[in-house]
């Protein structure tokens, strides 16, 4: 019997699912920015509560590793761990966009690729894809959208695009063979569900070295110059 709590926080959603053996037992979830670091840990007791569960009795902790926001999985990651430490259990990560296109996968349509889309801003966003058989034909990465995206993989299958992120696809693709499923969000629920298959492969993290999958290096912006100046006089 595997006990599973999993997190996702990659995009505004954030979710909370708790599974046994794969089949769900509760989730809280909420689609809000800036929701994360005040709602997650709520949502944590929350499904242990109504589920009648106790926290010792967890058997792992899952997680959405990325590619998304960097504050979300952040956030996401550093409570997972901190979970695993408190209570002494495994941690399993789960790609963001292996979860999201496992949402969609409808059986697998015969020449139909799924392309689940997080927004990365501008008119780039985080992508993979995935056939028929819910195999990667596409690693995950950033990628621009323009008129020409996709265009080999348009004329040959359908596509379906999904996620926050195919917005973009829409303003831009003309295709006959371009599909959107419109209000599928990341969700703990699809996280635990792959959880459940690499609970029972062992296939764990190094809960002490596991870093998000940002897919690109995160950037801070430098200090304005007065900033810097305020800091140099507090010095002096």
């Amino acid at each position: 019997m595997a006990l599973i709590l999993s997190i996702e926080t990659a995009t505004s959603v954030c979710s909370v699912a708790l599974h046994r053996d794969g089949q769900l037992l509760s989730v809280k979830e909420i689609d809000s920015d800036k929701s994360h670091s005040t709602m997650l840990l709520q949502f944590v007791a929350d499904v242990l509560t109504e589920s009648g569960e106790n926290k010792k009795h967890l058997d792992a902790i899952a997680v959405s590793e990325g590619p998304g926001s960097y504050t979300g999985l952040r956030i996401g990651l550093s409570t997972a761990k901190g979970l695993c430490f408190a209570l002494e259990k495994p941690l399993i990560a789960i790609n963001t966009l292996d979860a999201m296109a496992f949402l969609a996968f409808d059986g697998g349509k015969e020449n139909t690729l799924y392309a689940p889309m997080i927004d990365a801003r501008r008119m780039e966003v985080y992508t993979a894809l995935y056939n028929s058989n819910y195999n990667r034909v596409l690693e995950p990465c950033a990628k621009v959208v323009d008129e020409n995206s996709f265009a080999k993989e348009l004329a040959e299958n359908s596509v379906v695009f999904l996620g926050n992120g195919a917005e973009k696809c829409k303003e831009v693709l003309n295709s006959d063979n371009a599909y959107f499923i419109d209000g599928l969000k990341p969700s703990a629920v699809t996280i635990g569900q792959l959880a459940f298959k690499k609970y029972t492969a062992k296939q764990f993290e190094d809960v002490a070295y596991f870093e998000p999958n940002y897919l690109k290096e995160f950037y801070t912006p430098p200090p304005k110059k007065n900033q810097m100046l305020k800091n140099l006089v507090s010095k002096s």
